[in-house]
């Protein structure tokens, strides 16, 4: 068979089920094998599209999700993706075509080194020289997008290599065990635990996988511990939990963070040093245990006295087992904290004015879904207003980046939402300066036929930076910018354009997006001067400060 058949076939081994990306003539073989394959091609309108519904598969799934570009310009616009799951933890397959390699007379045109390109931002790069490799090439790029911590491969298949007669079969899939900490290290984190007065849960990115969803509830449950979670680990837990302390949606000084403060021994379940941390470390202060299958990546702010390496769902529910609750353990302030929490952040009134506030938006949001509707957020100013007051019922029903914290993931990462599951209620949440990085996407979803729904929250500006701006005392400048009519934008790719006009009516229209399916744009008029208020004045004077 050809190369490219043999890919397929490797791909095919490996259940895939969908490719994303936009072909170029170096992968016409390619393109032409999965034609006859049982993989569904996707195209979308950009490369670096392809690149986060691929990312998001792979972070919904557990399972790498794939990408297609060509050489050159294709594959350097998938770059920006590539980061995303690198740093964010998502398993993908990306694939770039190439010139041929054993006979060209195109010179150098268009020709980049991709695979050095790649190393940096991905786990794995590598170009197929020799057909007779894919098979070994392609199961090791799965296993090693799947392993901890999950992220990008590259592989870069020449366009003469794609054409070559092979015969050899794709290798046999085998699933591999992970580790577990030792007996020693599970019962020393247990008397740590038990020793401790105000011990405290963290669970953050590296937690908030398919295979960690119930045994956490489970080990909050048994062991009666209160937790927090950073924004990545966000969902892993229903929110409603009584033991729920909040987000940590700011830096330091929010509610949140008087849980961490307090507590004399923190147990961080899957700590990712790409995300910022949730808390400041000191010598001398508080005890830190490292639960995680990766060790920990120690720095000035992050250095724990113990780790508890291996499996995470395995090592949870182990230390759930020794753990018991003991009566010196200080739970009112912990108490404390989720009274202010609940009363300040979560409950707070949001003002009824027009524009919307952030807190109103994300009331009225929470208000008009299910439980298990997906909220896919870009990345922008109203990320912080989320991750701080959107309660998560399910795992994976809000979806935000506080990585690679990249503009422009919002409709694609929705979109792979809705692949993996159709028949769930999913929203696209971004800023008029993100939405505007990917819009074309628009097309994609409407000739997919998807039910997919997108709010652009419209201040005419990139909000985030120029709300840092004022707050770092610079003057308003290069920040402001124009938008085009949204709704009319809308109907242009055949999408149904709606635009809120009052307080309730962002409530009222994403319910009614629901019962109709297909795709709606919601232009939302936001008002920002809430960050001033909320996020600086009223946190200033919790912390006994001067606004």
């Amino acid at each position: 068979m050809k190369a490219s058949d043999l890919l397929v076939q490797a791909l095919e081994a490996e259940g895939v089920k969908y490719i994303f990306g936009v072909p170029g003539e170096e992968n016409l073989d390619l393109l032409d094998s999965i034609r006859s394959s049982n993989i569904t091609f996707v195209v979308t309108r950009h490369e670096q599209a392809a690149g986060f519904i691929a990312a998001t598969w792979g972070r919904l799934t557990g399972e790498p999700g794939v990408c297609l570009a060509t050489l050159g310009p294709g594959a350097t616009n998938l770059t920006t993706a590539m980061s995303y799951a690198f740093l964010g933890g998502m398993p993908v397959v990306c694939i770039t075509g190439q010139k041929p390699i054993k006979k060209s007379k195109q010179g150098k045109f268009q020709i980049l080194d991709i695979v050095r390109m790649m190393e940096p931002i991905s786990k794995f790069s590598k170009q197929i020289v020799d057909a007779n490799n894919l098979p070994h090439l392609v199961r090791e790029s799965f296993r090693i997008a799947r392993r901890e911590k999950p992220g990008p491969v590259h592989l870069e298949l020449p366009e003469d290599v794609a054409r070559e007669e092979v015969d050899r079969l794709p290798f046999t899939v085998t699933k591999v065990q992970p580790a577990v900490a030792s007996r020693h290290a599970l019962e020393t984190a247990a008397e740590m635990l038990m020793e401790a007065r105000r011990p405290l849960v963290c669970i953050a990115a590296g937690a908030n996988r398919n295979k960690s969803f119930g045994v956490l509830q489970n080990f909050i449950d048994r062991t009666g511990l209160y937790f927090v979670t950073t924004q990545m680990g966000k969902g892993a837990i229903d929110e409603r939990h009584p033991r729920f302390l909040g987000t940590t949606a700011l830096s330091s000084g929010d509610y949140t963070h008087d849980a961490l403060d307090a507590a004399d021994l923190v147990l961080m379940i899957g700590h990712d040093l790409s995300e910022k941390p949730p808390f400041f470390m000191e010598r001398g202060g508080k005890k830190v245990i490292h639960m995680n299958e990766d060790a920990a990546g120690m720095d000035d702010v992050y250095f724990p006295q113990l780790e508890v390496l291996g499996c995470t769902a395995t090592n949870t529910a182990a230390l759930g087992e020794l753990v018991k609750p003991t009566e010196h353990w200080e739970t009112r302030v912990f108490e404390d904290v989720r009274s202010a929490w609940r009363a300040h952040v979560l409950e707070a009134s949001a003002p009824e004015t027009f524009p919307l506030v952030p807190q109103r938006v994300v009331r009225e949001l929470r208000d008009a879904l299910p439980s298990d509707a997906i909220v896919s957020l870009d990345n922008g100013i109203y990320k912080i207003w989320f991750a701080r007051s959107y309660p998560a019922h399910i795992p994976n029903t809000l979806l935000l980046d506080n990585a690679l914290a990249s503009m422009g993931a919002g409709l694609p990462a929705a979109i792979a939402a809705k692949f993996v599951y159709p028949e769930r209620q999913a929203v696209a949440v971004c800023g008029d300066g993100g939405f505007m990085m990917n819009s074309q996407e628009l097309e994609t979803a409407v000739r997919l036929k998807l039910d997919l729904t997108v709010l652009i929250l419209r201040d005419d500006a990139y909000g985030m930076i120029r709300w840092k701006q004022a707050a770092d005392g610079f003057e308003d400048f290069a920040l402001t910018f124009g938008n085009p009519d949204f709704v009319r934008y809308a109907e242009s790719y055949g999408a149904e354009g709606h635009r809120v006009e009052a307080v309730g009516g962002l409530r009222d229209i994403v319910r009614e997006c629901g019962i109709q399916g297909g795709v709606h744009v919601v232009d939302v008029p936001v008002d920002y001067s809430e960050n001033q208020r909320v996020l600086i004045d009223e946190l200033a004077r919790k912390n006994g400060g001067t606004p």
